[in-house]
């Protein structure tokens, strides 16, 4: 039985303040900052996961790109070598939804060399009385853009935060042919 070692570059992608960091904090750190402080350019951070039904080590390279404008010139070359995306968007503010497709798809395809895989995530439904995009938009949106899956997240709560980044793993490894 022979352990492979997998590196994954992913990258999130979305307006400022939609919950990105928040996210990666969840995801690998189990805990929910309250202090918002935006993102200055990218910040990475590593994640060491194993997939036991194949038998392999995956390092994730997860790269936590600033939504600001200001960042538009020097974002490209964060792109290099992406194999997938997570679309982040605000479920309470209507205009980031807008933006995954109007800049975030558009900037993916545009800056990456290789075919990435990609889901779109619907953050913040802890906030549901502030809700302006429904669930129902949001999958059929994911539909639209050819998203391998959509999810609804809550980075404060943790809800279903594992599970977005499970999926897209699975689906990168998919398509790199290393899982079936």
């Amino acid at each position: 039985m022979s352990e492979e070692n997998i590196v994954l570059k992913l990258v999130l992608l979305g307006d400022a303040g939609v919950g990105k960091t928040s996210l990666v904090n969840m995801y690998t750190e189990h805990h929910f900052k309250e202090d918002y402080k935006p993102t200055l350019g990218v910040n990475i951070v590593v994640k060491d996961i194993e997939i036991e039904e194949i038998d392999a080590k995956i390092r994730l390279v997860l790269w936590d790109i600033a939504g600001q404008n200001r960042y538009d010139l020097s974002r490209k070359m964060y792109f290099q070598g992406v194999l997938g995306a997570l679309f982040v968007y605000d479920t309470t503010r209507h205009s980031t939804f807008e933006n995954i497709e109007a800049k975030w798809l558009k900037d993916l395809n545009e800056f990456s060399e290789n075919e990435s895989a990609y889901i779109l995530i619907g953050n913040k439904i802890d906030l549901e009385d502030s809700k302006s995009v429904s669930m129902e938009a949001g999958k059929k949106f994911a539909e639209k853009i050819n998203a391998s899956d959509f999810v609804e997240t809550s980075a404060k709560y943790g809800g279903n935060v594992e599970n977005a980044f499970k999926k897209l793993v699975d689906k990168v490894l998919t398509k790199r042919g290393v899982k079936q």
